[in-house]
């Protein structure tokens, strides 16, 4: 005999828990894809080689990282569906182009080191509407860096 489920048969509790389950997973997938950082790189390029020695492995385990998840793009690549660039094509590499909701809110040209890289990405973040919450040690996201 088939078993035939009933309002009475669910658990208020249960259903108030599956919705703001499911309210939370959207919500983190949402905020999740609000940032985007494009690299544009090319084979033999000594400054996407440095980036990627220096900040490469470290990238996606800081806040900026989580916040800002990034997509290498050969230069002459055509551009991802869904990606708007408000400035000329990038020239240099690389060129960091973030991305809010898929349309270019800011840029790194070139690479001068990781300090610069950090404090350029943070103001670029800043500026499209980002914080950093304040970690409890008065420290940077960035590993072995420490803020003023």
């Amino acid at each position: 005999m088939p078993m035939i489920l009933r309002p009475a048969h669910f658990r208020p509790s249960a259903m108030i828990v599956a919705l703001i389950v499911a309210w939370a997973m959207v919500a983190t997938a949402a905020a999740a894809a609000q940032f985007q950082l494009l690299m544009f790189e090319r084979d033999g390029c000594s400054y996407c080689r440095q980036w990627n020695e220096e900040i490469g492995p470290a990238y996606p385990k800081t806040a900026e990282g989580r916040a800002a998840p990034l997509q290498r793009l050969d230069i002459n690549a055509p551009l991802p569906q869904g990606v708007t660039l408000t400035a000329r094509p990038p020239v240099f590499t690389p060129t960091f182009v973030l991305l809010s909701g898929g349309t270019e809110v800011g840029r790194i040209e070139g690479y001068a080191g990781d300090e610069f890289f950090w404090v350029f990405l943070e103001r670029l973040l800043h500026d499209a509407g980002w914080s950093l919450s304040k970690p409890t040690d008065e420290t940077s996201s960035v590993p072995g860096r420490s803020k003023p």
